[in-house]
């Protein structure tokens, strides 16, 4: 009697033990999403909202009613197309640097106008340029690039910002103005003004008649530009979803007397290139947005309340198992008891 009443006390306890086995793992689940909610917004949201180390893209800005100065003839040509492309190949570069190798080429359909290419090392956490590792502007290796190089750093605030304009090698001030909406996304407007400035290097011999009728000869002469952009920058992902640029170019000879004008346009990005910045910028808000703010406000609480039910059930199980027990101790001495001859007076 006593070793059936063993067995039966052994497989009363090997099935009290499953319910103490689902309190624990409700209390590791819980424990595993409120760790998913502290390291979503603290280290994995961080790590996603850094720039791409490796990138290839282009902006294409056209107007289709430019005017230029056409060096083969030194005749002033309007109403023409020209075309301004950034192209960029960007490639991992330290821990959180990338490398940008980037060229312009501005072109009518018929010629080339100019190129020129840059090297810069931009912080992938800043959007900032960093002064290292063979920069250069068209091959000038003295220079110092600082600012922001094209994107905005994810969360981009609603502040002025400096901004690196490569030709005349300085950094501007980008001024915030305002919020608006485009292709269906929030985006902050940003502009910056470059006052006439006299590109390095630009310097070049001109016919001494662009500037004084009949002369003869030539003259040395530089390229001043003068430049107002606007950007518009998701302010989530920091990614620039929109542009514009107008451009006024002179050739202003060595000692003064007098310009010419070299370029007049008013670039902008194709209504598609919009667009579809605008989708890769609304795609990377959402994700951050999950990860930043979504992900430990449903998780958090989750895992709260897995963690409270996985120990509410464990000490509940924990209760009818020791009620079990004394029970079934109750029970062996009963049964015991009855084995026992009684007494005689």
């Amino acid at each position: 009697m006593s070793a059936l009443t063993k067995v039966g006390v052994g497989g009363s306890a090997g099935t009290d033990d499953r319910p103490i086995h689902r309190g624990t793992l409700l209390v590791a689940v819980g424990a595993f999403l409120l760790t998913l909610a502290a390291l979503l917004p603290l280290y994995v949201h961080d790590r996603v909202a850094l720039l791409p180390a490796s990138a290839e893209f282009e902006l294409r800005m056209v107007d289709e009613d430019a005017a230029y100065l056409d060096a083969s003839t030194w005749s002033l040509r309007q109403g023409v197309e020209l075309r301004r492309v950034v192209r960029v190949d960007a490639a991992p570069h330290g821990g959180d640097w990338s490398a940008w190798e980037m060229s312009v080429d501005v072109s009518t359909p018929e010629r080339m106008i100019d190129h020129w290419s840059r090297r810069v090392i931009v912080d992938r956490v800043t959007g900032r340029a960093v002064n290292c590792c063979g920069e250069h502007v068209n091959g000038d290796r003295a220079v110092r690039q600082a600012g922001l190089v094209f994107h905005w750093p994810a969360g981009a605030p609603a502040e002025d910002v400096t901004h690196y304009d490569a030709e005349v090698r300085s950094a501007p001030r980008l001024e915030f103005q305002t919020e608006g909406q485009v292709a269906g996304v929030t985006a902050r407007l940003y502009t910056q003004t470059v006052e006439s400035t006299q590109v390095p290097g630009s310097a070049r011999s001109v016919p001494a008649a662009l500037f004084t009728p009949g002369a003869e000869g030539t003259v040395t002469a530089a390229r001043w530009v003068e430049i107002t952009r606007v950007y518009w920058v998701e302010p989530v992902s920091g990614l620039v979803v929109n542009a514009q640029e107008t451009r006024s170019e002179t050739l202003r000879p060595r000692g003064g007397g007098g310009e010419v004008g070299l370029l007049s346009a008013e670039l902008t990005l194709s209504e598609g290139q919009v667009v579809a910045l605008a989708e890769q910028a609304r795609v990377r808000a959402f994700l951050l947005t999950v990860l930043d703010t979504w992900a430990p406000w449903i998780l958090g609480p989750l895992g709260a309340l897995a963690v409270l039910a996985g120990l509410v059930q464990a000490w509940r199980t924990r209760e009818t198992a020791l009620r079990r027990r004394r029970d079934m101790h109750e029970h062996v001495d009963w049964v015991d008891g009855l084995g026992k001859e009684p007494r005689t007076p």
